[in-house]
């Protein structure tokens, strides 16, 4: 079995679609513009018609995109942000990049996501009624419970902000994220589903006061050139990566749609091995960003398909409550976070990208039923 198939996803990505990217960039190259041009423009009008979204701000990282998000919502000092503790960093990173203050909340264990019902509890649970926002996080490519979620913000009079960095395309009820909450942030980091060669990242809402203030908050709080109207950012998506995504956004449903065939493969497999394979909620469309097992003999495991050449990962090995930089920083909502903590310790994730084989798959299916925990 060539194992390379398995490590290569960014090189992959680049080569199913070789030509037109290299075109693309020739274009760009050619045009001498290459910040915050037609690329750019055009490219935020498409991602906007894939979101469901009435707006679409370009912007130089998916972290970046969290932050534009979080201060057009003039969220800043002082005020509180739930989230969970079970994610990339960059969540929490984000909110206290502002001088915000980080409420963790645990996660509901089969999806991943956050709890609605430990939000509900942290939102009626003294100091948490000066909370802003909650950041819901799509994680794995698998879709938080946005009709909860959007039921009890609205009750509570916050906003709600979506954490869309590993869920491009993913949908509840044929809508897509990035389109439910009062705005939004994707990150296209080169592993993501939708990944530039480089960086970038992305602001939507259907809310045309947000997105007008997102506009100058990209860029030094410009309405007119050289005139800062407020504080901004310097944080634009370039013409490069723009091109590049224009591309690769063509090819976003079907990629998608390969992942789904390949997480059927693992999943009809592996429930008969004593693990646990992701689950997926009615009428939810999972885009399988990573595919995720759970296990209480995880590190064995890991150490065994390691042994056998099957590159595998940990997303996440410590919750963020626990990593150095933010204990005794965030604070932890009602009822702790036994259930962060539990996934950190079991959650494995397996190869998983849009140009594995099925025979890849199928030999790392046969390699899990050789272990013997």
């Amino acid at each position: 079995m060539d194992i390379h198939r398995i490590a290569a996803q960014p090189l992959a990505d680049y080569l199913a679609s070789k030509s037109e990217i290299d075109e693309a960039i020739q274009r760009v190259l050619n045009s001498g513009r290459y910040i915050l041009g037609p690329e750019v423009e055009s490219f935020e009008r498409e991602f906007a018609r894939e979101v469901g979204a009435a707006h679409c701000l370009g912007v130089a990282n998916g972290t970046d995109a969290l932050v534009v998000a979080l201060r057009a919502l003039e969220i800043g000092p002082g005020d509180r942000v739930i989230t969970v503790s079970h994610t990339a960093v960059a969540t929490v990173a984000a909110i206290e990049i502002l001088g915000a203050i980080p409420v963790l909340v645990d996660i509901d264990p089969t999806s991943f996501t956050i709890d609605p019902n430990r939000l509900e509890d942290t939102l009626c649970t003294p100091p948490c009624a000066k909370v802003k926002g909650v950041i819901g996080v799509h994680l794995y490519g698998n879709p938080a419970d946005l009709v909860a979620l959007m039921e009890i913000t609205r009750r509570h009079g916050i906003r709600l902000i979506e954490d869309c960095a590993q869920a491009h395309g993913a949908m509840i009820s044929g809508r897509p994220v990035g389109s439910w909450g009062d705005i939004a942030a994707f990150s296209f980091y080169p592993t993501k589903n939708l990944g530039a060669i480089g960086d970038g990242g992305a602001v939507t809402t259907n809310d045309p006061l947000l997105a007008d203030r997102a506009r100058q908050l990209r860029e030094y709080g410009w309405q007119q050139r050289y005139i800062s109207e407020i504080p901004g950012l310097n944080s634009r998506l370039d013409e490069l990566q723009a091109a590049i995504l224009r591309v690769k956004c063509r090819r976003l449903a079907a990629d998608n749609h390969r992942r789904q065939t390949l997480a059927g493969i693992y999943s009809s497999e592996l429930d008969r091995l004593h693990l646990t394979p992701p689950a997926i909620r009615e009428g939810v469309e999972h885009v399988f960003h990573q595919y995720v097992i759970r296990s209480p003999q995880r590190d064995s495991l890991r150490t065994y398909l390691s042994g056998c050449g099957v590159p595998v990962a940990i997303h996440y090995p410590m919750p963020v409550h626990l990593q150095p930089a933010y204990r005794n920083r965030v604070e932890i909502g009602a009822g702790g976070l036994g259930e962060s903590e539990k996934a950190a310790r079991e959650v494995l994730s397996l190869p998983m990208h849009p140009h594995l084989t099925e025979e890849t798959v199928r030999w790392v299916i046969q390699t899990l039923k050789a272990w013997r925990p």
